[in-house]
Formats: C-alpha cells, sequence, structure tokens
C-alpha cells in the first residue's frame, strides 16, 4: 500500500504542479490547448485564471512534499482531495445549471474524480493504520 500512496501522491502533484505553472505563465494559449477556452486578454479575467493557477500550483508543492516529509503525508491527501473532489463538485454542478462542457472538460472532470478516489482511499487506510 506504501507504494500506492506515494503514485498517488506524486501523480497528484505533478499534475497541480505542471497545470499550475502553465496556466500560471500563459493562461491564454495553456487554457485553448488543455480545454478548449479561448480566453479574452481581460485583466480581471486573467487575474482570476492566474490566481486558481496559484492555488493549483501550490497545492501540487504541499502534496509533493508528502512524499518525502513522513509529517506532511495527512495533510498532503487531505489538500489532494480538497482540490480534486472540490473541482469535480463544481463541474459536476455545472454541468447540471450550465449544460455539457467540450469533450476536453469532461475527461478533466474524469481524471479529478479518479484522482479524489485515490486520495480517499490512501487517506482512509493512513487513518485506520
Amino acid at each position: 500500500m506504501e507504494i500506492f500512496k506515494i503514485i498517488t501522491l506524486a501523480l497528484s502533484g505533478s499534475l497541480l504542479l505542471f497545470v499550475g505553472m502553465m496556466r500560471l505563465s500563459n493562461p491564454i494559449k495553456t487554457y485553448l490547448k488543455n480545454s478548449g477556452i479561448k480566453l479574452e486578454k481581460d485583466a480581471s479575467l486573467l487575474n482570476e485564471m492566474r490566481g486558481v493557477s496559484g492555488v493549483m500550483l501550490l497545492g501540487g508543492i504541499i502534496i509533493l512534499l508528502g512524499i518525502i516529509v513522513s509529517k506532511l503525508t495527512f495533510t498532503s491527501f487531505v489538500v489532494a482531495i480538497l482540490i480534486f473532489l472540490g473541482f469535480g463538485i463544481g463541474r459536476m454542478l455545472s454541468i447540471s445549471l450550465d449544460g455539457k462542457p467540450n469533450k476536453l472538460i469532461t475527461q478533466g472532470l474524469a481524471s479529478e474524480l479518479v484522482l479524489a478516489t485515490l486520495n480517499i482511499i490512501c487517506l482512509v487506510s493512513l487513518v485506520t493504520i
């Protein structure tokens, strides 16, 4: 189970770190490439996008630290669950209120729910030991 926890944290943290960095550095290009969303060059919109990207980047760092600092492992799983489940719940609510998004965003939802589930499994196994 230890290897499973390390792999789960590594996947979760690496994804958030990479996406956070890419969206912080060039949100217009990254959103178009990864989500099919064309962002306008609006300072307020870009500010919001970069703000969320900063949370993703720092969340990824905390999650990855849980691999090497055992005192942060519990916190890393909690952060991963909050971020991935938060995105998943928000996207599912949006689907019910706003309609079905494009294929790329739907795939993102699926991966967020899978990573949330894997982190929940790891957290439960960590707490029950």
